[in-house]
């Protein structure tokens, strides 16, 4: 996947796709807004755009908004069935889950046959090249056809092949759109912060459409998207590491036969690391007050995407499609909440990440 998909030479492959993405994410949001007297769910839409472009990656293939929002329910009820049970620490109480062993079981062969006919679709393709002309030259499907996994002789399996796409698809969907509701929140709540932002956007590229090569020249966007980062990491915890051999730290004795759990906004909350850390405040990182390595290479201050060598593989097409977005729909919109005597609820609750506790709706006026 790191060498063959989310390389940075590959992700430019897939500029059409995200432009192609951005605008029907503008046009869903008029809509919306148009069916609801201005109000628009920000999560929904920028959930079906990010879907749309990792759909595009992984399948190589156009699909119909009807089989775009199938595909899309089939990935949220595996993950709602796979939400963790207590019979998966204590094994000894699995007879009492037969059930929810049962429901998932149904959900997975749901989730194969719906599948496979797409890529059974692609394989096709690659082997009559024009016969499909919504067909991309590329995709990660493409390099998993004949990947050879030690031990095995065959090729993945239809079910393997599954998985595979199900883990790429998973990975980065919800991680983008619930970064883009939160920011799009904290933009609500700092409207001083949404005005600079969009004035940045207008003096860089004028009446045209962002483009993410502009994303480079914009600093203030730059900083918005860290900070955003920081205050709002995609999960409590990072992926689960282990140490290989038997040490100490801060005082804990860690053997090596146990999970370490690294708990983020621990770290990016910490007054001892950041001035004010409950403040919303992208011109800490401007001001040069302060800065972080997102990477974590030059040192730790949040680490939204966890470090070193297992650092999110996404991390690179992750932060370009929450530039792009976050900058395209600031550039078509002011957002204001639903009900302007409320206060945005900055509560949050952990589903396949931590999404805002209330779904945030919120009102648009075009902007002229």
């Amino acid at each position: 996947m790191v060498q063959n998909m989310l390389s940075s030479t590959r992700l430019k492959e897939f500029r059409s796709v995200r432009e192609n993405a951005m605008d029907t994410l503008i046009e869903r949001i008029k809509a919306d807004a148009k069916a609801n007297d201005g109000v628009v769910s920000v999560l929904k839409n920028a959930r079906f755009a990010v879907f749309c472009i990792l759909l595009a990656m992984c399948f190589g293939i156009e699909m119909d908004e009807e089989t775009v929002e199938k595909m899309d329910q089939i990935m949220k009820t595996v993950l709602m069935v796979l939400d963790p049970r207590i019979d998966d620490y204590l094994p000894i109480l699995s007879p009492f889950f037969s059930k929810q062993r049962k429901r998932a079981l149904e959900v997975r062969n749901e989730q194969i046959q719906f599948i496979v006919p797409f890529i059974e679709r692609r394989r096709r393709a690659l082997k009559n090249p024009g016969s499909d002309l919504k067909a991309t030259s590329f995709s990660y499907l493409d390099t998993l056809f004949d990947l050879k996994v030690e031990g095995q002789k065959s090729s993945p399996s239809h079910a393997e092949l599954v998985t595979l796409c199900s883990e790429f698809l998973n990975g980065g969907t919800d991680t983008t759109a619930t970064a883009l509701e939160w920011g799009i929140a904290q933009l609500i709540a700092n409207p001083d912060i949404q005005e600079k932002l969009y004035s940045e956007i207008k003096a860089s590229v004028g009446d045209r459409k962002v483009d993410e090569k502009d994303v480079e020249k914009m600093p203030y966007l730059q900083a918005v998207v860290k900070e955003l980062l920081r205050k709002h990491p995609p999960t409590y915890f990072s992926l689960t590491h282990a140490v290989t051999e038997p040490t100490t730290l801060a005082g804990y004795d860690i053997p090596t036969d146990v999970n370490v759990e690294i708990y983020l906004p621990g770290i990016s909350d910490d007054s001892k690391l950041w001035s004010n850390p409950e403040k919303f405040d992208p011109d800490r990182f401007v001001s040069g007050r302060e800065e972080a390595d997102i990477t974590g290479v030059t040192g730790i201050k949040m680490m939204p995407f966890g470090v070193g060598r297992r650092i999110c593989p996404g991390l690179g097409m992750a932060t370009v499609h929450v530039h792009l977005m976050l900058a395209r729909m600031v550039q078509e919109f002011e957002w204001s909440a639903y009900q302007a005597s409320e206060k945005i609820d900055f509560a949050g609750k952990l589903e396949f990440t931590v999404v805002m506790k209330n779904t945030l709706r919120a009102m648009i006026k075009p902007r002229i």
